[in-house]
């Protein structure tokens, strides 16, 4: 597994000591990957929309505030999986902060991917 970001590779380290990610973070200043799995920029109403204000709240509850933008924040996120021959097996663009697969659905596919049916 691994992270891609678009973001440079100082903010990339910094995230990563932020978060104590355990996978690999890729940087992809240019967005050709992101380019390459059809990851565009959204439109500004889905990505500051209702839902992510909605999200954006529920975190505020949990004493979660947000941090200074420092990067794009039109462009879109994804999930993607690619199984070890390189083929892709999964792909989810949102359409905003809000707009994720459930985490239900991205471990059924990992799953599938660790033990395919024969």
């Amino acid at each position: 597994m691994a992270v891609v970001t678009f973001d440079t590779a100082a903010v990339a380290r910094a995230y990563v000591e932020d978060t104590g990610l355990g996978w690999p973070l890729l940087v992809d200043e240019t967005r050709a990957l992101y380019r390459a799995y059809g990851i565009d920029r959204g439109r500004i109403r889905d990505v500051w929309g209702f839902r992510t204000w909605l999200a954006y709240l529920k975190e505020f509850s949990r004493g979660a505030f947000l941090k200074p933008l420092r990067a794009d924040s039109l462009q879109l996120g994804a999930d993607i999986f690619i199984d070890p021959a390189g083929v892709l097996r999964y792909r989810h663009v949102g359409d905003g902060p809000a707009g994720r697969p459930p985490i239900e659905e991205l471990v059924r596919v990992l799953e599938g991917l660790q033990h395919p049916q024969t």
